[in-house]
């Protein structure tokens, strides 16, 4: 059942990143949403969800956490009045590479056991798995 391995594993590392991630102030749920705000553009509530592959409630929540955490801000959509447009604020910013680098260590540490060969044809088995799962 490789599936359920995928899942339990990728459950492990999202709790070791979270773990490594505390330490400067972030969790990996985070990371999709200041990888996609990066370049200082603003994007909507539902821009990102679909960012991070996640749903819009799951990202409201996130969000408000986010902006509790002093890591984004909202401002009204100067197009749509219904929507806000979420941006990330300088403390966010500086946490960004940190936060990077901490989960380019996490994956070397977990593809140590794999030849560089090995890791690119994992990579593109799981790319594949993800690439059918949205279609």
């Amino acid at each position: 059942m490789p599936t359920l391995l995928i899942n339990h594993y990728g459950r492990l590392l999202t709790r070791q990143a979270d773990e490594r991630l505390k330490t400067i102030g972030l969790t990996a749920s985070q990371l999709p949403v200041l990888a996609a705000l990066k370049d200082g553009g603003a994007l909507t509530q539902r821009e990102l969800a679909e960012a991070a592959g996640v749903e819009q409630p799951s990202m409201a929540q996130l969000l408000a956490r986010m902006e509790r955490d002093g890591l984004v801000r909202r401002d009204p959509s100067p197009t749509d009045g219904r929507s806000s447009l979420v941006s990330l604020t300088p403390a966010a910013q500086r946490k960004l590479e940190p936060g990077r680098a901490l989960l380019r260590q996490i994956d070397e540490e977990a593809c140590a056991i794999f030849t560089p060969a090995e890791r690119e044809a994992l990579a593109g088995m799981l790319l594949r798995l993800l690439e059918a799962a949205y279609q």
